[in-house]
């Protein structure tokens, strides 16, 4: 009776014991990240974008289809980190649409996707000796009160393998769509001018990029044009502002100009300087002659940023490692356009220990000035730099496009990696302290308060090509199919200039990802096909046999 009664005991205390265990996990929840990188941990950054959501944002995923293991490891991934941001807010809703599964409508599909700037994705697919060739969308659309932005899901990079390719995408992802949310979700309380009046590139040529950063700050231009005759009033305008571009200045700037500038930096604005200290066009040299001449530049700004710790020397960086220029080789009819390597447009190399330039593709140059930092208080962190075979020719230069016709000489290209951009934080000392100023200045200042500043020796990489009287997209050539990466160098720079939040530096996270090696699958198949298969059967026929005789002896 005893052993009845204390059977029913235990039997009552386990299932209260149960009822407990799952009110408590009703109530709480864990999720534990036990990878060594933490890839499935989102951080603080990310998660601050989606803490105001408070409708339906609706994410469409569009990397759906039978892949090889690389892409579906990025499916996989993509899946597992919408997942995380799902969590931490029930009103992120995803959607995984696989375009190309209705044969019907499959063209139209792809037409839609592509008008959109969904641009597929080709890939090899190899199956039992076979390679064919697929597309594939790498592409989610976010949507959230009316607007949509498109997130990418592939960092493509030039002279990538396919597993590289994969790597650097998945690292990209938690940035990729946090960014995307935060275009969405935030309001824009940052405000850029675009500095007008001292030969900048004019609008058209900077289109794509505008219409990038529009999207999180609001743009506007801003010209120095009235500084001769009202500057405290036009450096009170300019202090309203967060951020100046100086697009490929072309005009000197005045001493009262540059005192505005100056101190508009050290109030604490922030600034962006593509210049360089040569002219030199390469659309001059497409004419008759097939030549043209580079020469100094002089904008009166050197001791501007010597002062603050660099110089754009008046030097041509050539480089072997270069992108190429695309000429029309023959005569009449029967002409043809071909890419031929120009070492006038540098394909520099980013610093990968820097959320702006990490995980970037190769960015474009053109006739590029080359920069030597200074030994002062501001810290300078190099961005962007040419490859160990370069070389420095001085002004003036006699250029030709009759190189291309002759081999390079690699013993002349021995100067090692030149320094293309460079990125300036801290106190910033002014560049009239102690010097007679051009105009008084109410509320003068000679220490700035804590700045940044980037300056990039070459105007260019912010140029995109017009075609017909429209911009095209920046850091895309037209001729080869390549995409550089300026555009996403330079709205990293911006974000990182203007951003406190933390969120770019999410792009310098590491991911470790482990593939197969593709030889070794290929050429193993058949034995690990075995093993799975056939090696479970044996040891369950052995299992059985060995209990059956184990059974048979206990009973008989």
């Amino acid at each position: 009776m005893m052993k009845i009664r204390s059977k029913r005991i235990r039997f009552l205390v386990l299932i209260v014991a149960l009822v407990i265990i799952n009110v408590i996990g009703n109530k709480v929840y864990k999720r534990f990240d036990l990878t060594q990188d933490h890839r499935y941990t989102l951080s603080q950054a990310a998660l601050h974008t989606i803490d105001s959501v408070d409708s339906p944002l609706i994410v469409d995923v569009f990397l759906e289809g039978d892949f090889p293991s690389e892409f579906r490891r990025l499916k996989t991934e993509t899946q597992q980190l919408l997942e995380e941001f799902s969590l931490y807010n029930p009103n992120i809703i995803i959607n995984y649409i696989d375009p190309l599964a209705d044969e019907t409508n499959r063209d139209r599909n792809i037409q839609q996707l592509s008008q959109r700037g969904l641009q597929p994705f080709q890939i090899t697919v190899k199956e039992s000796g076979k390679s064919t060739q697929e597309l594939v969308f790498p592409w989610a659309l976010a949507s959230y009160n009316e607007q949509t932005v498109t997130i990418p899901l592939l960092k493509n990079k030039i002279g990538a393998t396919e597993q590289e390719l994969i790597t650097n995408s998945i690292q990209h992802l938690e940035y990729a769509f946090a960014e995307g949310f935060k275009k969405l979700v935030s309001s824009k309380d940052k405000t850029i001018a675009i500095l007008k009046g001292n030969g900048q590139l004019n609008d058209l040529y900077i289109a794509d990029f505008l219409k990038t950063i529009r999207e999180h700050y609001n743009i506007a231009p801003f010209t120095l044009d009235s500084v001769a005759k009202h500057p405290q009033r036009v450096l009170d305008q300019l202090k309203k502002y967060d951020l100046i571009i100086s697009a490929k200045p072309s005009i000197a700037f005045t001493e009262e100009e540059k005192l505005v500038l100056d101190q508009f930096t050290m109030n604490g604005g922030k600034s962006l300087w593509l210049t360089e200290a040569v002219v030199m066009d390469k659309d001059s040299l497409m004419n008759d002659s097939g030549r043209a001449v580079a020469i100094m530049r002089d904008l009166n700004l050197n001791d501007f940023f010597f002062k603050y710790g660099l110089r754009i020397n008046p030097v041509i960086v050539a480089d072997m490692y270069s992108a190429p220029i695309t000429l029309a080789i023959g005569e009449g009819s029967n002409a043809q356009f071909q890419p031929i390597q120009w070492p006038y447009s540098p394909l520099a190399a980013s610093n990968p220990n820097h959320p702006i330039s990490n995980n970037l593709n190769l960015i474009k140059f053109d006739f590029s000035s080359q920069i030597d930092t200074l030994k002062n208080e501001v810290e300078k962190t190099v961005l962007l730099r040419s490859s160990q075979l370069s070389k420095l020719e001085g002004v003036p230069k006699d250029i030709s496009l009759d190189i291309v016709t002759q081999d390079p000489n690699p013993e002349l290209f021995n100067k090692g990696p030149q320094t293309l951009a460079v990125l300036l934080e801290g106190e910033f000392t002014s560049v009239y302290n102690n010097r007679i100023k051009p105009f008084q200045v109410s509320e003068e200042k000679n220490t700035s308060v804590p700045t940044k500043m980037i300056v990039i020796a070459d105007g260019d990489i912010i140029k995109n090509d017009v075609v017909r009287g429209q911009p095209q997209e920046l850091g895309f050539d037209r001729w080869t199919g390549q995409r550089f990466g300026n555009k996403e160098f330079l709205e990293n720079a911006v974000n990182y200039l203007l951003n406190d939040d933390g969120l770019i530096n999410i792009r310098t996270k590491e991911v470790a990802i482990a593939f197969l090696d593709t030889q070794k699958v290929s050429a193993q198949k058949g034995r690990w096909q075995l093993i799975n298969i056939a090696l479970p059967l044996v040891l369950l026929a052995l299992f059985g046999f060995v209990f059956n005789y184990i059974r048979k002896r206990k009973y008989t």
